[in-house]
């Protein structure tokens, strides 16, 4: 005999009571959410226990994943650390080994000029300060570029001493008097300072162009570059300035003659420091009486 065709629950007092039951239940679940709702809504730490003690549950699982999640993920960092760890120590060994050579190199030099500065009996000069004074004024719209200093001859200020600041040459005296001076920039026309470049010792001069640079030009030697960013200081050259005190960096590339930017500044210097000559000319000798 062939199944029935009609499926509705009329025929079967089981699913006629599964359907009751299970509007019953929605209902009351319905009911139920209802009610939980209004009462969060109006009472929020009515249900405080019971979601900290869901989350007491809920957080040694959390945790589990976690750490499972972060063992899985350090794999393939670790690998990728250990790969770049190997490049550089490969990296770092070959660089200690440059520098023990050049380290080599330097002690070889160090040691050569120990001795010959006692063979020769060659003693260090270093300029004797004279006196620290304040900067209060310099031209900056003129072609000529002075400064005025608050010392002067009552001071032991003397023309010809050479001026610094704590982060290079600022020039020397050009004029005194009993309580001020007036410096000669390096920036000035007028001023010429014997200088090298510090990575290889090329001497240069370095003059002033009236703007706030200085001229950089090659010295015995033509077809010279110079690098941007070349660092040039005094070579002591002359006996004026002291050796190795900083004056300019080169602004841009070029060859035999370049722009260069001062390392002091005179109008941002508040203090400068007056020095003696380094290597001082010795007095002129007394004339001879002249013979009978």
């Amino acid at each position: 005999m062939a199944p029935a065709r009609d499926r509705r629950t009329g025929f079967s007092r089981r699913r006629q009571y599964s359907t009751f039951l299970g509007y019953v239940l929605a209902v009351a679940g319905a009911v139920v959410g209802a009610v939980l709702l209004v009462v969060s809504t109006f009472n929020p730490p009515a249900f405080s226990a019971l979601r900290m003690g869901v989350a007491s549950l809920t957080t040694p699982v959390a945790t589990g994943l976690d750490v499972v999640t972060d063992a899985v993920l350090s794999v393939p960092r670790a690998i990728g650390t250990w790969f770049r760890v190997h490049g550089e120590n490969a990296d770092l060994r070959a660089e200690v080994k440059r520098t023990r050579a050049i380290l080599t190199t330097a002690r070889t030099v160090a040691y050569d000029n120990r001795r010959l500065r006692a063979l020769l009996a060659v003693r260090e000069r270093t300029p004797e300060p004279v006196v620290t004074a304040r900067l209060v004024g310099s031209t900056a719209s003129s072609g000529r570029r002075f400064a005025l200093l608050n010392a002067g001859r009552l001071q032991d200020v003397l023309p010809g001493m050479p001026v610094r600041g704590p982060s290079g040459l600022v020039g020397r005296v050009l004029e005194t008097g009993p309580i001020a001076a007036r410096v000669l920039l390096v920036t000035d026309p007028e001023s010429l300072v014997p200088v090298r470049r510090t990575r290889d010792g090329m001497p240069a001069i370095a003059a002033g162009r009236g703007d706030g640079r200085v001229d950089i030009r090659s010295v015995n030697a033509t077809n010279v570059r110079f690098a941007k960013g070349d660092m040039f200081v005094t070579s002591g050259t002359g006996g004026l300035y002291a050796p190795g005190v900083p004056v300019a960096q080169v602004e841009r590339a070029g060859a035999d003659s370049v722009v260069a930017i001062p390392f002091a500044a005179p109008d941002a210097l508040d203090f400068a420091l007056v020095e003696r000559p380094f290597m001082p000319l010795p007095p002129s000798p007394p004339p001879r009486p002249a013979a009978p």
